[in-house]
């Protein structure tokens, strides 16, 4: 019995793992066109742009002990969950741009660390000096 349990352990897996890799496709598309509006919009805020590459890495494939499933798998995690945290990157210099006010006392609520330097909530003469309304 013993066999039977470690064999096919990762069977329960199978249907997850349709949750799991479906989101390629938006992911891709929303990736595209993030990148367009990084390229186009950076350069009128003259904003440098952010390097991909500090972001996403997909190099655990290349590991000869994984099997092909977790090769891809790895290939999959590194690159969406990279490409996401490239994306708050991305989100977050725009939100600095256009309102870096933080947010109002939310219980519960964890403040992003790109809201450090943003405005306090409700201070407008900082608010108007900052962004100069």
């Amino acid at each position: 019995m013993k066999f039977l349990r470690v064999k096919y352990r990762h069977i329960k897996h199978i249907p997850v793992q349709l949750f799991i890799f479906l989101p390629i496709i938006p992911i891709l598309v929303l990736d595209f066109f993030i990148e367009l509006y990084h390229k186009i919009s950076f350069p009128i805020y003259g904003y440098p742009y952010i390097k991909r590459e500090e972001y996403i890495v997909i190099d655990r494939h290349k590991l000869s002990y994984l099997n092909l499933r977790q090769k891809l798998a790895c290939m999959y995690c590194g690159y969406a969950n990279g490409v996401m945290a490239y994306w708050v990157r991305i989100a977050g210099e725009t939100e600095k741009y256009w309102c870096g006010i933080k947010h109002g006392s939310v219980n519960g609520f964890k403040e992003p660390e790109h809201h450090e330097g943003f405005v306090n909530y409700g201070d407008e003469q900082e608010f108007i000096r900052q962004y100069k309304v």
